[in-house]
């Protein structure tokens, strides 16, 4: 196995013998010299930008595509599907399909056993780190088309582990692989849609597991095994089952490439055997010793390594074994022996490793010698291949042609000379030379994989259907007509291909065959064919050249059931008439040795494509074993012989339409771009192999999946429409949702603030209703998986903007959606501020003498460690240094002295501290946050650091808040308390326990003064009183208070007075004359007037000094005395109350207003005074009375 998984790099076999004798167990280790072999150009830029310039930046990976990403041991300790960034995108759902049995007499070498393995172990579509996505808008991706010899297929490439900036792959991180200064997970899991296409051809998918001493960091096994239960069984190993599981691939290639302490050597066997007994295939590189868990490379199958396959005590450890790579035959017969020995299969326990990717074609006389030797005198493999690398015919294609679609069929050549041992397929008895591919065909020996692997297929039962899509192409077609002109990669989409490439027998002339691409496709040289394109899909498949003899072409291996009403359609399109014949040739299982030819069409020219069928029902009961297509010459030969087959599809005449999709809807419509994710439920892969999504009549993309992300909409509003498509190729109708963008808001930006706030703005559209703002965590974040933080708030139509508090801090990820009335929803999707660091776990040191070990911070969010030796001088004077790496780096200066995640060795971690020094250390993340500097405790003072109490909660550091306005004393409305809960760093602590403490007359809403806080560290409880008044509110963490506590006040509830019985009586004294009473119960009738009237416009009047105003009023009414019952000196002289002795001397005075009604204001000073003073009291007396009351 090569140093890295991120590029093929040469091994240099000495440096393989010194890493064997000279190192030893990775934590003990204090220093290491970089060993770093010459690297083999083999990482694929990112597209669209400045390292693969295809001329389309729309090829760039889109801002919200997802892509997979590399794990630690630790995040897989902590794995969850809710805290795995996009994991609800990156799932394979195609289940492994049985392959049909094999038949011995339809292979291509019918002496070839069919037992013989393969695994490969390659990259998918590229090895640009951050781009193994399902799909692309890329047509020179790399897409693998030989499944039929391929029956494990593990992805070989490094990957960055989650929240990895981007940023961090610049030109100094190409330059060498072994010095990119960001961390490669030592978990790479296999691409989903791989993963599909492997299950759709019947081929297992495989994980990849690697470590070693140059390129995964401070990463190591130990990571595996940490946590080991009282049972004896591994967390971390349930995690790798449980990931498996959810993601749908098969298993784990375990590369252990670093040595393994001898004392963990049974627990790494337990750790594997419990992975292996759940089901789950593991396979394990010929790397460490079982006897002492050194690296040595035994290049067979033997006692030393066996163990880690099948123990004598334990049983099955795993299922087979990748050997290295320097073998001979005598050692590959001894290893099939062995593996017999112990009861196993050798072609199911042993594969022999083929390093394609190191020799490519230049070196592949040696890959040649070593296929020769696993053969046995009869010519028959001892032991199954595992190949490296084999994705080098598009990674190495030299001159970056790899990344332009006109140099793809070199790829197609080079690709098939690796598989068949033939670039343009065999034609006829010889092989034809392609100089211009210069790929060593010739007499170097290689004769293909295909030389020692029986091919396989999964074409079975009674119905199947193929339009030669390949995964990729420059258009998209349907029924023969363009729905879109842009380029594509998907091999979720990639047909089952043809058995072999090629198999044609002819008299002479042998056709050739090729996939056709369209006009802007150019194909290898040999060729001259005119450009037709795909009738459905990307391609169809060609047949050109001269026809001077009948063509007998075999393309698919079968298990067919033919019965009463199957019937073969196939499609084609024919540009030239001629005297020829289409014909397909049947093989049946009974009579191997006999081709039947079926007429299907005469040689006619067809103007574009026609489908012809073909009924079978004489042949009911047999069974095909091989079909394929008979193209019979003419009277006399044809020199441009065309024929392009479209489709191909045999039914028993069964319905395999599948039903309308259900709960098709937009998931996410990007604001301001051009990205969407839509979803829908899922049907049985037994009725539904797939789905195809169009813009109205745009084609965007597809897989058979329940989710389907969208990178570049042709429209911001149309007809969404998914098809179902069933077995024999046919489409379900559509099932429809709207897209209406012009209806969202749009210019959304979104500011998180480094103080909980996030600050949202938009444009509204010309339509614009109440907006439901809605935020909440996304995945991505395993410390907030479980707490995940979600708000939603209304805002007013005219509004552009609005203000979330209390959002979490961390930089995980948040999806924020603003609906427009319940219509049209806008999508951001980005990452929260970044304010906290967690502080180094300083009680997980450990010391031997001298020497101290540091761990990784136990954090998903850190990037450098810094290291700090402190000491005091023979003067007394404190001194320091810093530490760095304890080995130099060969290229690219470092950023820092100290540690770099994922890229300093393990040795770095064990530091030399004389006595009497210090070692101090910091923490810094990728935004910048760094903790203080934290003294890592002595020997003896571990004894008593039982727990990492800087990261514990931190009552001190914590708050405690009101955070809201006032409330009344209604039993009802809430005041709410909040307690900000940090670590002695001042980081945000959730999950931690608050209790308050209420005074009585205070009632917590829900009865529960004990809250955990949430994902932000906040415990908020919201309190009621009936009475009004201030009360204490404190709260505890463990006991320790938070602060000094606080004051909650509840207001008095407003009374509702009626006053409209009163304001009826005011209003009858007031139509009263004062001439027609006596002077003294008019009076009284006037004071009561004026004390109602002050009744009336006093806001704070009680019912009771309404009611009372009201009585006194209704009273004096009452008792009024009409003047002539007392004559007429007892009359009012002026319609006022009498006064008494006047200053004018005048007695009494004029009648002349003695008609006249009450006056609305009163009708004097004194009266208005006195009023008052009765009001003033009763104030008084309330307020006396609420106070006795509280």
């Amino acid at each position: 196995m090569t140093l890295s998984s991120d590029t093929r790099a040469a091994r240099h076999r000495g440096t393989r013998r010194w890493l064997r004798a000279g190192l030893a167990a990775v934590l003990s280790m204090a220093t290491l010299g970089a060993l770093v072999a010459p690297a083999n150009a083999t990482d694929t830029m990112p597209w669209g930008g400045q390292y693969a310039d295809t001329g389309h930046p729309e090829q760039a990976a889109g801002d919200h595509q997802p892509y997979q990403h590399g794990y630690t041991g630790l995040d897989i300790l902590n794995w969850d599907p809710a805290a795995d960034k996009d994991s609800q995108y990156l799932r394979s759902r195609v289940p492994l399909q049985a392959r049909i049995a094999a038949n011995a007499t339809t292979q291509k070498d019918p002496d070839l056993p069919a037992d013989t393995e393969m695994f490969n172990l390659a990259g998918d579509y590229g090895n640009a780190f951050f781009e193994s996505f399902h799909d692309n808008n890329v047509f020179s991706q790399y897409l693998f088309n030989y499944w039929q010899y391929t029956d494990y297929y593990g992805t070989w490439h490094g990957q960055p582990t989650s929240n990895t900036p981007k940023g961090l792959y610049d030109d100094k991180a190409q330059s060498d692989w072994t010095q990119k200064w960001f961390e490669f997970g030592t978990l790479n899991l296999p691409n989903a849609a791989y993963t599909n296409a492997a299950h759709k051809n019947g081929a297992k998918s495989i994980a990849t597991i690697f470590y070693s001493n140059n390129d995964r960091g401070e990463q190591t096994y130990g990571d595996l095994l940490r946590g080991k239960r009282d049972d004896g069984t591994y967390p971390i190993a349930d995690k790798l089952v449980e990931i498996a599981e959810y993601y749908g691939f098969d298993g784990y290639f375990i590369n252990q490439e670093s040595d393994v302490a001898a004392d963990d050597v049974a627990a790494y066997q337990d750790f594997m055997k419990q992975i292996a007994d759940q089901g789950i295939y593991v396979q394990w590189y010929d790397s460490a010793s079982y006897q002492n868990g050194a690296v040595d490379y035994q290049n067979m199958f033997n006692a030393v390594n066996s163990p880690w396959v099948q123990d004598g005590a334990k049983g099955k450890v795993s299922d087979s074994i990748f050997l290295n790579y320097w073998y001979n035959g005598d050692m590959l017969k001894d290893s099939a022996a062995h593996a017999a020995n112990l009861g196993l299969d050798a072609k199911t326990s042993v594969f022999a490793g083929i390093e394609a990717g190191q020799q490519k074609f230049d070196g592949i006389s040696k890959n040649a010698d070593y296929m020769n030797v696993n053969l046995d005198a009869d010519g028959k493999p001892y032991v199954s291949l595992a190949a490296l690398g084999t994705d080098f015919v598009s990674h190495e294609l030299g001159d970056q042609k790899k990344i332009y679609p006109q140099y793809q069929n070199e790829v197609f050549d080079r690709e098939r000379r690796l598989w068949t041992g033939s670039s343009t397929g065999e034609q006829g008895t010889s092989d034809i030379a392609d100089d211009y591919i210069d790929d060593g065909t010739g007499d170097d020996g290689w004769k293909g994989f295909a030389s020692q692997i029986a091919e396989r297929s999964v074409v079975g039962g009674p119905v199947f259907s193929t339009s030669f899509n390949t995964g990729h192409g420059l258009e998209w077609r349907d029924a023969g007509k363009q729905t879109s002109d842009q380029q594509w990669g998907n091999i979720n989409l990639q047909d089952i291909l043809p058995t072999w490439q090629w198999w044609i027998e002819a008299d002479s002339d042998p056709l050739g065959a090729d996939f056709d691409y369209g006009e802007d496709y150019v194909a290898a040289p040999r060729f001259t064919y005119t450009k037709v394109g795909a009738y459905e899909g990307g391609d169809s498949l060609v047949l050109s050249g001269r026809l001077s003899s009948d063509n007998t072409m075999r393309l698919y291996k079968t298990d067919l059931d033919v019965k009463d009403g199957t019937k073969v359609d196939l499609t084609y399109n024919k540009l030239k008439s001629d005297d020829s014949e289409l014909q397909l040739a049947l093989i049946f299982a009974d009579d191997t040795k006999a081709v039947v030819p079926v007429s299907v069409a005469d040689g006619s020219a067809t103007d574009g494509w026609k489908t012809v069928t073909a009924d079978l029902s004489e042949y009911a009961g047999k069974k095909i074993a091989t079909l394929g297509l008979i193209v019979k010459a003419g009277a006399d030969p044809i020199d441009d012989y065309q024929i392009n087959i479209g489709k191909l599809t045999v039914s028993d005449g069964a319905a395999y339409t599948p039903a309308v999709p259900t709960g098709f809807k937009v998931e996410r419509a990007y604001a301001d771009s051009d990205e969407l994710t839509v979803k829908w439920d899922l049907a049985d892969y037994s009725t539904t192999k797939n789905y195809l999504l169009y813009l109205d009549d745009t084609f965007l993309g597809g897989r058979y999946d329940d989710t389907l992300y969208v990178k570049h909409l042709p429209a911001k509003t149309g007809t969404l429409r998914l098809y179902a498509v069933g077995a024999d190729g046919s489409r379900s109708l559509a099932a429809e949702a709207q897209l209406d963008e012009a209806a969202a808001v749009s210019d959304v930006k979104v500011e998180p603030g480094k103080d909980g706030s996030i600050k949202v703005s938009w444009t509204n559209p010309q339509v614009s209703g109440e907006k439901t703002v809605t935020v909440k965590s996304d995945t991505g974040s395993w410390r907030y998986a479980s707490t995940p933080f979600s708000t939603t708030v209304k805002v007013a139509a005219d509004r552009t903007e609005v203000t979330i508090a209390d959002a979490p801090v961390d930089g995980s990820r948040y999806v924020l959606t603003i609906d427009n009335a319940g219509g049209a929803v806008a999508t951001k999707a980005g990452a929260f501020a970044d304010a906290t660091i967690e502080p180094y776990p300083t009680c997980s040191v450990t010391w031997n003498g001298d020497d101290v070990t540091l761990v990784r911070p136990d954090t998903q969010d850190w990037r450098y460690l810094y290291m700090t030796e402190r000491w005091t001088d023979e003067n007394g004077e404190r001194q320091s240094k810093e530490l760095g790496a304890t080995y130099t780096y060969s290229q690219n200066t470092p950023p820092i002295t100290g540690i770099i995640r994922g890229r300093t060795t393990p040795g770095s971690y064990v530091r030399n501290i004389p006595a009497g020094h210090e070692l101090w250390v910091q923490v810094e993340d990728y935004d910048g946050n760094r903790t203080e500097p934290m003294r890592i405790p002595t020997s003896d003072e571990l004894a008593d650091c039982t727990a990492d109490t800087s990261t514990l909660p931190d009552a001190a550091k914590s708050e405690l808040a009101v955070i809201d306005g006032e409330a009344v004393a209604d039993g009802k409305a809430t005041r709410s308390i909040a307690a900000t809960i940090k670590d002695s760093f001042g980081n945000p602590m959730p999950g931690a326990e608050v209790s308050f403490t209420l005074s009585d007359g205070l009632v917590a809403v829900d009865g529960a003064t004990t809250i955990t806080t949430d994902s932000t560290g906040v415990a908020t409880l919201n309190v009621v009183s009936s009475t009004a008044g201030d009360y204490a509110v404190t709260a505890t963490l463990d006991g320790a208070p938070i602060g000094a506590g606080v004051t909650v006040a509840f207001t008095a509830v407003p009374s509702t007075v009626d006053k409209t019985r009163l304001q009826a009586e005011v209003d009858k004294a007031k139509a009263l004359n004062a001439s027609d009473y006596t002077a003294d119960t008019w009076k009284k009738v006037t004071e009561a007037l004026e004390s109602a009237e002050a009744a009336l416009s006093d806001g704070n009047a009680t019912q009771e000094q309404v009611d009372a105003a009201r009585d006194g009023l209704v009273a004096a009414v009452a008792s009024l005395k009409r003047a002539s019952e007392d004559g007429d000196a007892s009359k009012p002289s002026d319609g006022k109350p009498d006064g008494g002795d006047r200053s004018d001397g005048a007695s009494d005075g004029s009648d002349k207003d003695a008609k006249r009604p009450l006056s609305s204001t009163g009708a004097s000073v004194t009266t208005v005074l006195a009023g008052g003073l009765v009001l003033l009291c009763a104030g008084a007396a309330l307020v006396i009375r609420r106070r006795m009351q509280a």
